[in-house]
């Protein structure tokens, strides 16, 4: 079975690397993913086991806050039914969801590695979560990346 691994942002303000470390065994659903593109790396290539880079967006320092894996495969997202979400989706029916969510487990927290930092460093040039324009949630990340951030930036 081949691994995978996969950078995913999080908002800190709604789920940062030590909510996910405080929740019951550090695993926390991740909710609220209304990219069709990303929901269809969940759905189809994601795996359990599969290595997540935890990325804080949306806020002041945005960068690599920890490591982490998939733990579970997935499943509807509740959120999509909920009209008191932000991520309430009126089209989207019980019998045929439109979205899903899977788990994510801290394996631990790390320094941050700033996106400036990632940046900077042009052996990380090409890395899908710098790309100009990229706003996606989900992004795969190549095995020479994750190696790079996990062994050597990271360590």
């Amino acid at each position: 079975m081949t691994t995978h691994h996969w950078l995913m942002k999080s908002e800190p303000d709604e789920c940062s690397i030590d909510d996910a470390i405080a929740a019951a065994g550090s695993t926390v659903p991740w909710t609220g993913v209304r990219s069709y593109q990303a929901r269809n790396f969940m759905r189809d290539a994601m795996k359990v086991g599969d290595g997540v880079l935890f990325y804080h967006s949306s806020c002041p320092e945005p960068g690599i806050a920890g490591i982490a894996r998939v733990a579970s495969q997935t499943r509807p997202d509740p959120t999509q039914f909920d009209p008191d979400s932000p991520y309430f989706d009126a089209a989207s029916k019980h019998d045929a969801p439109r979205w899903l969510l899977l788990d994510v487990q801290v394996v631990r927290k790390t320094r941050l590695l700033s996106l400036a930092q990632m940046r900077a460093d042009p052996r990380l040039e090409d890395l899908l979560v710098l790309r100009k324009g990229n706003r996606l949630s989900i992004t795969p990340v190549e095995e020479r990346h994750w190696r790079l951030i996990t062994e050597e930036l990271l360590a």
